[in-house]
């Protein structure tokens, strides 16, 4: 009787240091899972992040240094080469270095009046077409609402008009944001509409010649700096057999105070207009303004790299599990505080890291996975999401047979956290696979707590969703273990407004807390380990825009 009691008091003690303290030594029973420690994603983390792999953006020394890393990480955790013999999927890529005039001439219709745009200050313009000389002459201004036309919605901001020659000016996000209205599009969550990837596609369509988002920081999601920081110098296109003609000629942002003006110099008043564009059977307006401006564009073509290792599993070999991280960011650019290396630590070093530190976790465990893991590194994600489209275009595994797409995006360095936070919540039952995985951390789930924003579409994951594999993209970062909600938004929002995508992400061991990392680290991995001893596939879920394409590869 003593011994049975005392095996119930130290039950219960591993049960409660389980819940309250997060992390503990697994019992018997769960033996053979892998505890994934902090040093395990520092050894990776720490040389990504370093000035030596300077910025770690494609075409660059910097690439050549991050994919043979990789690949030589994964050769020492006894990986497989996934593309036949090899580790690496040639991703066809052009590089294209626009050089902008310095500054765009606005005129008023029949008048001398005009206003002078200042290059990079005022506006940004880029082009994606293989062409040399770019040039808008006068063209004309049209306000064309959010730039959408979305049947499903009874929406098209184009009605009536032939965009040929003309410049688009949209809106970012779509009509839901900053709404209670859960019925227009999806209320405040940021549907596909919303991205500036779908307003470029949209004014294409249309036939513009040149498109141009008014940026606000609020529905936007990030500021000023990040656009002139993402949008300037060389970018990344997959190769196509036109060179790209097909889209508009020149393609960019302007300030919303540089909309402002030039509604000012139009008989058309900002803010009316945009109250009306918010409404169905919105009209485009010509603003009565021509717009002049100048490119050249140089451009090479090259081939980029996705890394891909993978374990094969056993009797269920045949059938797939993806883990994604992007290992690119945006290389040496424009100096700030006397730094041009964007190391891009948090976004995405600490992603493709732990995804690592993953990898080794399974090439360690004594029983072998019923599926196969596959574990992919791609690139070019800050160019558009290259790396993960172009797999998505040529997979190495049949897309029917793929269980799962897990994906890893700029982990959390400020501590442990109590919330698990699922960007695309209620898509897919891979919501209650990190539910369970959360629960035995002592943590809950949260949904997306920007949906304005458009996070679902901005990562590599979406790739996978739009071809039907269910996709999970999810982390702590806004309720701190102990110091709670308020703390952990304004380590958030300070990321946003002082780091992201500028050279101040770097990697800092006295300042991060990697318990937040080991977290999801984790929790991804016991995912992972749950789906690869599965018989059943995961499903969308009612209502989801996937769950048709997923039902149309069976």
């Amino acid at each position: 009787m003593i011994l049975h009691h005392s095996r119930i008091i130290h039950s219960f003690m591993i049960a409660t240091c389980c819940a309250f303290l997060q992390y503990c030594t697994p019992t018997s029973e769960q033996q053979a899972i892998i505890q994934i420690k902090a040093e395990d994603i520092t050894q990776y983390l720490e040389p990504l992040a370093s000035d030596e792999f300077q910025g770690r953006k494609p075409f660059t020394e910097g690439e050549t240094k991050t994919i043979a890393f990789i690949k030589e990480a994964f050769e020492e955790m006894g990986l497989q080469p996934a593309n036949g013999e090899s580790y690496f999927q040639e991703v066809p890529l052009v590089e294209i270095s626009g050089h902008p005039a310095p500054s765009m001439t606005v005129t008023g219709t029949g008048s001398e009046e005009s206003l002078e745009l200042e290059g990079g200050k005022d506006y940004i313009v880029f082009s994606e077409r293989e062409q040399e000389d770019i040039s808008l002459e006068a063209s004309e201004l049209v306000f064309c609402g959010f730039g959408i036309v979305a049947p499903e919605y009874g929406w098209n901001d184009y009605e009536g008009i032939d965009m040929k020659g003309k410049t688009a000016v949209v809106m970012v996000n779509d009509p839901g944001f900053g709404t209670t209205d859960s019925t227009l599009f999806k209320g405040n969550t940021m549907t596909y509409y919303g991205r500036w990837t779908y307003k470029y596609e949209e004014a294409a369509r249309q036939g513009a010649e040149a498109v141009l988002i008014i940026h606000e920081t609020g529905p936007a999601g990030y500021p000023w700096t990040v656009v002139q920081n993402s949008w300037s110098g060389a970018k990344l296109q997959l190769q196509s057999t036109d060179g790209n003609q097909s889209k508009c000629a020149l393609q960019g942002w302007i300030t919303l105070e540089t909309a402002s003006k030039l509604f000012k110099m139009s008989p058309t008043e900002l803010g009316n207009i945009t109250r009306k564009a918010r409404n169905k059977g919105f009209k485009p307006v010509s603003l009565g303004l021509h717009a002049s401006t100048s490119l050249k564009n140089t451009f090479k073509k090259d081939l980029s790299q996705n890394v891909v290792a993978m374990l094969p599993g056993t009797e269920l070999k045949d059938e797939y599990i993806i883990y994604t991280a992007h290992w690119d960011h945006l290389g040496v650019g424009t100096a700030v505080d006397g730094d041009s290396i964007y190391n891009g630590a948090v976004d995405n070093a600490s992603g493709t890291a732990s995804i690592m530190a993953i990898a080794n976790a399974f090439s360690q465990q004594k029983e072998k996975n019923k599926r196969s893991l596959v574990f992919l590194m791609v690139t070019a994600e800050e160019q558009g999401l290259l790396g993960s489209a172009y797999y998505a275009q040529h997979p190495l595994f049949p897309p029917e047979k793929t269980v799962a797409n897990l994906n890893i995006d700029a982990m959390n360095p400020n501590g442990a956290m109590k919330d698990f936070t699922i960007t695309g919540y209620g898509h897919s039952e891979l919501d209650e696979y990190a539910a369970e995985a959360a629960q035995k951390q002592g943590r809950y789930i949260l949904p997306d707590q920007s949906p304005e924003k458009g996070y679902f579409f901005r990562s590599d994951h979406f790739n996978f969703a739009k071809i039907g594999i269910p996709a999970l993209y999810g982390k702590g970062g806004y309720d701190h273990l102990e110091k709670g909600k308020d703390y952990a938004m304004e380590k958030h929002q300070e990321f946003t407004a002082t780091r992201y995508h500028r050279p101040s992400d770097e990697f800092n061991s006295t300042t991060w807390d990697m318990s937040g990392l080991v977290q999801d680290a984790q929790l991804y991995y016991e995912i992972g380990l749950k789906l690869a001893h599965e018989k059943t596939f995961p499903k969308w879920k009612e209502g989801s825009e996937f769950k048709a394409k997923r039902e149309n590869l069976q």
